[in-house]
């Protein structure tokens, strides 16, 4: 589903409809793109997926919409650069209508009786991937229907995601939640059928919106569960360090391989263990980036901490991409490449898209 050489991601860069998108994104059978696992690991940027675009012939007016969810991502990640740590709190209002901290067991084994809704959940374990369409309907169920606090939901979607970005999963879900919005978000069952392609009738999403305020938790999201998320690593190795040279360090969020391409460097590709207790990722995950660290010429994989790799190899060079996880590198550290100069913390999302889409001239 998901190709990891570069060429054949060069070549989904290059197929996208963005006319088809605008029209059919919503949908579970829309002209998606595809390229959130690229950018959200770092192989490429959405500055790079606009210009594109643009140099493809396409006219600003006519790629809006893609830009303007390409712009969600950016926008995400501002936050969680301005915020920090406290992205993993609720970060404008308190949740309303807590009943606990675990998740409903419907949701985790992929049981709610929701056709698209179990099979989604089916396809993201046996694919890594879900519809942000469907994101969204999990994380209403979870929270907004179930009860479930928006944390521990969404680290299980983010370990299963082969696209996991810390930002837009963790806002997302407070944006659903209303954590990180006015207002909650729900969904009905027409709504699903409209958007999923199917017909089904009598879920306990079968009702009007407005009686969503007053129910309570169905009897198919009472049992609660807590998912048990650990990453199994690579084995530590020994590496080749030519203390000559500059050390490049890339990590599962920079995986670029045009980045300093022809010069003459180490290049480490870094696995903390500390990160990934704090932040599993799946078996599938993993194999995931691994195969995409491929494409680096001469990359070489470090299980380890950051400051292990520079004591026990002498490293005295470093270079890193900016990354809000990569607070504790030491050494040179370079920008990511934004798709536009809008930096700093908004309070919405259409306040940062009005300063962007001016440099987009529309």
């Amino acid at each position: 589903m998901f190709e990891t050489s570069y060429n054949e991601i060069l070549n989904r860069v290059e197929q996208i409809d963005p006319i088809a998108y605008a029209r059919s994104r919503n949908f579970l059978n829309g002209a998606l793109t595809k390229l959130s696992p690229y950018i959200s690991r770092g192989v490429i940027s959405t500055r790079f997926v606009m210009n594109s675009l643009l140099n493809r012939g396409f006219k600003p007016v006519e790629i809006q919409k893609l830009i303007q969810e390409l712009a969600w991502r950016d926008y995400f990640q501002q936050v969680w650069k301005v915020k920090g740590d406290e992205i993993n709190y609720d970060l404008k209002n308190s949740q309303s209508g807590v009943k606990h901290h675990e998740m409903p067991c419907a949701i985790l084994d992929g049981k709610t009786g929701i056709q698209a809704i179990d099979k989604g959940i089916h396809d993201l374990y046996n694919t890594g991937y879900m519809h942000n369409h469907l994101r969204m309907y999990v994380a209403s169920i979870a929270c907004n229907v179930g009860g479930s606090h928006w944390k521990t939901p969404s680290k299980w979607l983010y370990y299963h995601l082969i696209d996991g970005d810390r930002a837009s999963n963790t806002l997302s879900w407070q944006w659903v939640s209303g954590a990180f919005s006015s207002k909650k978000y729900f969904a009905n069952q027409d709504n699903i059928n409209k958007y999923c392609n199917t017909n089904q009738k009598g879920t306990f999403l079968d009702v009007e919106y407005e009686e969503f305020g007053s129910r309570q938790i169905p009897n198919e999201l009472l049992e609660t569960c807590m998912p048990e998320l650990k990453t199994k690593l690579p084995e530590p190795r020994e590496i080749q360090i030519d203390q000559q040279k500059p050390t490049l360090i890339y990590n599962v969020y920079n995986l670029d391989p045009e980045w300093k391409k022809h010069e003459d460097v180490n290049r480490v590709l870094l696995l903390e263990p500390s990160h990934f207790n704090k932040y599993p990722v799946s078996d599938k995950i993993l194999s995931f980036v691994l195969s995409l660290a491929e494409n680096i010429f001469g990359i070489q994989i470090f299980t380890g901490e950051f400051n292990d790799l520079i004591s026990k190899y002498d490293v005295k060079n470093v270079f890193y991409k900016e990354h809000p996880f990569n607070g504790h590198y030491k050494g040179t550290q370079e920008n990511r490449d934004w798709m536009f100069d809008v930096e700093g913390y908004y309070p919405s999302f259409f306040k940062f898209w009005e300063k962007c889409e001016k440099q987009l001239g529309v």
